[in-house]
């Protein structure tokens, strides 16, 4: 670990876009890097680039999560490796079109990334941070982790179970020096929408510039938000969902269904 360093984070899906948003700027707070990605030429790109202007260290992993090998090397690699202080869940891939249209192949393989993937690097990394009372997680959900409705279905359920997953790393963690944040992005620009087949709408209005997204994720990882959703407006409406959400889940212990079940069966 260099001197100053805020120790090492490892940013999966690191060769571009997002990933390597945050890699540059984890690196101009203090973090060396191991940078994970299937592209080993565009991942040394970015590690020489952040190297020359930061002065950090950074390594590079050429693996596809998605294959069990790769898979367990990168797990290998969090557990064993003590200056691991922030874990990045950034890789994966979605898809525009509508589940019944869509190949079964490439939704398990959505899976595979989005959800296994993600699991089993954070159970990696986990317990080494709180053997040593300290670390973060920062998983990468999108908007339709809420909005199931707005783009694939299969897509739609990975990212929901990355906010879920979070928010129970962090019932579980919080007590014990973890931090994990839940990002949800919205529309970014990034290669995102060429791989799901809609380009195009990369040039929408309202799309957000993948600079602006990160940049906005980590304010919100200062400010000690689980949750933070950039392209929200209106302050206060996240808290509201989730205080609803928790009220309903307070209320849901009880050994009878409810009477308007009842009534309907007793009809």
């Amino acid at each position: 670990m260099n001197a100053n360093s805020k120790g090492t984070a490892v940013i999966t899906g690191a060769s571009s876009g997002i990933g390597a948003i945050y890699a540059d700027r984890l690196a101009r707070r203090g973090y060396d890097l191991i940078l994970v990605a299937r592209n080993q030429e565009r991942l040394q790109e970015v590690a020489r680039t952040i190297t020359d202007e930061t002065g950090r260290s950074v390594n590079v992993v050429a693996a596809d999560l998605g294959a069990p090998q790769d898979l367990r090397r990168v797990e290998a690699i969090l557990r064993d490796n003590a200056s691991i202080t922030l874990l990045v869940n950034n890789a994966g891939f979605g898809s525009v079109t509508p589940l019944l249209g869509s190949d079964i192949d490439k939704m398990e393989a959505m899976i595979d990334l989005n959800v296994t993937a993600l699991t089993r690097l954070t159970y990696a990394a986990v317990p080494g941070f709180v053997a040593r009372g300290a670390g973060a997680v920062i998983n990468i959900s999108s908007i339709v982790a809420i909005g199931p409705e707005i783009l694939n279905g299969v897509y739609g359920g990975s990212k929901a179970y990355v906010l879920a997953f979070s928010q129970s790393l962090h019932h579980e963690l919080a007590d014990k020096g973890v931090r994990v944040q839940a990002v949800l992005p919205g529309g970014t620009a990034t290669e995102f929408w060429d791989i799901a087949g809609y380009g195009a709408y990369a040039e929408s209005p309202k799309v957000m510039a993948a600079t602006d997204m990160v940049d906005a994720a980590l304010a919100g990882f200062d400010l000690g938000e689980l949750v933070t959703i950039p392209p929200l407006q209106q302050d206060g409406r996240w808290e509201a969902h989730d205080a609803e959400r928790r009220a309903i889940a307070a209320d849901l212990a009880h050994a009878q269904p409810a009477p308007r079940y009842r009534a309907a069966a007793l009809a």
